[in-house]
C-alpha cells in the first residue's frame, strides 16, 4: 500500500503515528485524537501527495523527508499519549525530543502506625493510610536523614524498639530508649515535630551543620569537619534559593522551560506545605521541530506516569500551552484527584514562576561554557551522527582462558562519568563476538526502562559495529554506534605508551586521527574506563571462582557442600574467614576440620 493510500485510508479514532524516511529510518512518532484528522493535516493531496503549505518551514522539512507511515489505535487519548512517550524512549526517533528525567527519586517518609515512628527514605510507594511523605529530594536525602539523626535522638534502627533493652545509641544519648519505657509517648512525639522542622526547613539543619563543623575544627576533629562541610553542600545542592513567603500550607508542583538554539533546560519544583523543599533540572537536545510545548509535555507525562506518593491539586506551568486540559485528563485519571495546571499572572506564584525561569536562563548561560560541548559537536560533524551526543554508552568484556567471562557498559553524560548507571554482565558465550552480542542484546532488551543513550561506543572493530547495528536494527532504533580498536601490528594491538594508535571504526568510514586529537582522546577515554570497569569486575568474578574451585579441589568436598556452605554463610570471602566451629555448624566436624586445614595452609 502507498502512502498516500495508507493516508487516505486512517480512522478516526485515537492513537499513535510513526514516519519513516525511504530508508526505513524512524524520523518521527506523534499523537493524535482522531488519526484521520491529525495525520492528513500534514499533507495535500492534489495535484500530488506533498507536505500541506500550512505547515511552518521545520515541519514542511521533516514531511518533505517522509516516505512511509504507520500507525496504533489505542482505546483513548491518554492511551495515546502513554503509549507515544514509551516509544519515543525506545526508539528515539529524528525529530523527537527524549528527556531523561525518568529516575525516581527518594521521600522522607515517616509511619504514624508504629508505636515509636521514625523517618526513613523510600523510592516507591508503601502501602498504608498512615503514613506521610516528604520530598522528592533531587540531593541530599540521606544527608538531610542522617543529620536529623545526630541532632534528634529519635529510635536510630527499625529493630532497636523490638530489642526491649537499651543499646549503645541510649549510652551516647542519641537515643532515649523507648524500648525500656524511658521516654513517654507525648515527649517521643515531641521529637519528631523537631525532626521534621528540620525536614520542612533546609535553612535550619544548615545552621546546625555549621555549627557542628565549627566545633569539630575547634578541637582540630577536621577529618569530622570535612564531612560536616561536604553534607552542608549536598544538602544545598541544585536548590534554588528563595525568600517568598506563601503564607500558606499550599502543596504545589511547577514545571518551567527555556529553550536555547541547541538545548532547552527544564526546571521542576516542588512546594510542600508552603515552603520551596527541592528543585530538579535537566538538559534537553532539542531537534529543529521542537516546541515548548512538546517539552512541557514530555516533561509532565514523563514524572506523573511513574508511581507517585503524593501528587497536589495544582500544577504550575511558565509559559501558555496547548492541550493543558488532555495533560489534567492524564494526571487526574492517574492520580484519582482533580488536577489543575495553571499559568499564574499576578501574587506569590507568578513571582515563583519568575524565579524559576530566570534560573533557567542562568542553566542555560552555564551550559554554554561547558567546553564538552564543543567536542561534542565536533563528533558529530566527524562521524556524521544525526544529533548531537551528549549521553554515551561504552562496552568492553574481560575473560582468561574462558574463565569469569564478563561484560561492563559504563556511561557518560552530560560532562561525567554518571556510575549510578553502570551496568556489569555475566556472560555466557565463549567468544568475544558472543558476548558483545549478549551483552547488547541484553541492554536494547531493557530499552523500555532505561531508554537508549546518544551513542554507543564499543572496545572493538568492524565486526562488533556490524553486530551492534544489526541488534540496534532489529528492534527499530536509532541509535549512533562507533567501534575504536587498537592498531594492529604483525597480529598484535599496538599499545606504544603515549602513542596508542587507535582506529575509529563507523558506518560509513574509517578513521586514523592523530594521538593528538581530542576527539579521539575522548573516545579512548570512554574505552578505558569500560576496560577498567570490566577488568576489575573480571577480577572480582576470578576470585570467585578460583575459590569455588580450590574447595572443591579438597577431597570429599563436593559442589553440594559448597552450595551449603554457600547458603549459610553467602559468600566465599565469608566461608575463608570462618572458624571450624562456625564450618561445623553447616557440615559435619570432619569435613569442617578438613576445610579449616586447607584454608590455613593456602593463606
Amino acid at each position: 500500500m502507498t502512502l498516500e493510500q495508507k493516508l487516505q485510508n486512517l480512522p478516526s479514532q485515537p492513537g499513535i503515528y510513526q514516519y519513516f524516511d525511504k530508508n526505513g529510518k524512524l524520523l518521527y512518532i506523534g499523537k493524535a485524537k482522531v488519526l484521520k484528522n491529525r495525520v492528513k493535516s500534514y499533507f495535500k493531496f492534489t495535484p500530488t501527495l506533498a507536505p500541506s503549505d500550512r505547515l511552518g518551514p521545520r515541519i514542511y522539512k521533516m514531511i518533505t523527508e517522509v516516505d512511509n507511515m504507520h500507525y496504533i489505535v489505542v482505546e483513548s487519548e491518554n492511551d495515546a499519549l502513554i503509549l507515544e512517550n514509551s516509544l519515543i524512549k525506545q526508539l528515539k526517533p529524528k525529530y523527537n525530543i527524549l528527556l531523561r528525567d525518568d529516575k525516581t527519586f527518594p521521600y522522607i517518609y515517616i509511619d504514624y502506625n508504629d508505636e515509636f515512628p521514625r523517618l526513613d527514605i523510600t523510592r516507591k510507594v508503601l502501602r498504608g493510610k498512615s503514613i506521610k511523605y516528604f520530598g522528592p529530594f533531587s540531593s541530599g536525602a540521606r544527608d538531610l536523614l542522617d543529620t536529623i539523626y545526630e541532632i534528634v535522638p529519635l529510635v536510630q534502627k527499625k529493630s532497636c524498639v523490638k530489642g526491649g533493652k537499651a543499646c549503645m545509641f541510649y549510652q551516647i544519648q542519641k537515643c532515649f530508649a523507648p524500648c525500656e519505657g524511658k521516654i513517654t509517648k507525648e515527649k517521643y512525639a515531641k521529637l519528631i515535630e523537631d525532626a521534621l522542622e528540620y525536614i520542612n526547613n533546609k535553612s535550619k539543619i544548615i545552621e546546625a551543620l555549621t555549627q557542628k563543623m565549627e566545633l569539630y575544627s575547634e578541637q582540630f576533629r577536621f577529618e569530622d569537619a570535612m564531612k560536616m562541610r561536604d553534607r552542608i553542600q549536598t544538602i544545598s545542592k541544585s536548590q534554588i534559593k528563595s525568600t517568598l513567603d506563601f503564607a500558606n500550607n499550599e502543596d504545589l508542583d511547577l514545571f518551567a522551560v527555556e529553550l536555547g538554539v541547541n538545548k532547552a533546560v527544564v526546571i521542576k519544583m516542588f512546594i510542600r506545605g508552603g515552603k520551596l523543599i527541592s528543585t530538579i533540572h535537566n538538559y534537553v537536545n532539542i531537534t529543529e521541530i521542537t516546541t515548548i510545548d512538546e517539552i512541557y509535555k514530555t516533561a509532565i507525562v514523563n514524572y506523573y506516569n511513574e508511581e507517585l506518593p503524593t501528587v497536589p491539586s495544582t500544577v504550575l506551568i511558565s509559559d501558555e500551552i496547548e492541550d493543558t486540559k488532555e495533560l489534567e485528563s492524564f494526571i487526574g485519571e492517574r492520580y484519582n484527584k482533580n488536577i489543575s495546571i495553571n499559568l499564574p499572572k499576578i501574587g506569590i506564584k507568578k513571582q515563583l514562576i519568575d524565579l524559576a525561569k530566570n534560573n533557567c536562563v542562568e542553566l542555560l548561560k552555564l551550559d554554554k561554557t561547558n567546553t564538552n560541548n564543543i567536542i561534542y559537536r565536533q563528533l558529530q560533524e566527524l562521524f556524521n551522527l544525526y544529533k548531537t551526543p551528549t549521553r554515551f554508552e561504552c562496552y568492553d568484556n574481560s575473560q582468561m582462558m574462558g574463565q569469569a567471562r564478563v561484560g561492563a557498559m559504563i556511561v557518560w553524560d552530560e560532562d561525567k562519568f554518571y556510575k549510578e548507571d553502570y551496568r556489569l554482565y555475566n556472560l555466557e558465550a565463549l567468544d568475544e563476538y558472543g558476548q558483545m552480542k549478549e551483552m547488547l542484546t541484553r541492554r536494547v532488551e531493557r530499552f523500555e526502562q532505561n531508554p537508549p543513550p546518544d551513542l554507543w561506543v564499543l572496545d572493538g572493530g568492524q565486526a562488533l559495529l556490524n553486530l551492534a547495528y544489526d541488534i540496534t536494527t532489529s528492534v527499530g532504533v536509532n541509535l549512533d554506534i562507533v567501534a575504536i580498536a587498537k592498531e594492529k601490528i604483525d597480529a598484535k594491538a599496538h599499545r606504544a605508551k603515549g602513542n596508542a594508535k587507535d582506529i575509529i571504526y563507523t558506518k560509513d568510514e574509517i578513521f586514523r586521527l592523530e594521538t593528538s586529537d581530542k576527539r579521539l582522546q575522548f573516545c579512548q577515554r570512554l574505552r578505558d574506563e569500560a576496560h577498567r570497569s570490566a577488568i576489575t569486575f573480571h577480577k572480582k568474578q576470578k576470585r570467585k571462582e578460583d575459590k569455588q574451585i580450590s574447595l572443591l579441589s579438597i577431597h570429599g568436598i563436593g559442589e553440594a557442600k559448597v552450595k551449603k556452605l554457600l547458603d549459610y554463610f553467602g559468600t566465599f570471602e565469608e566461608i575463608n574467614e570462618a572458624t571450624e566451629e562456625q564450618l561445623s555448624l553447616v557440615l559435619n566436624q570432619k569435613d569442617a576440620k578438613l576445610i579449616q586445614e586447607y584454608l590455613n595452609k593456602r593463606d
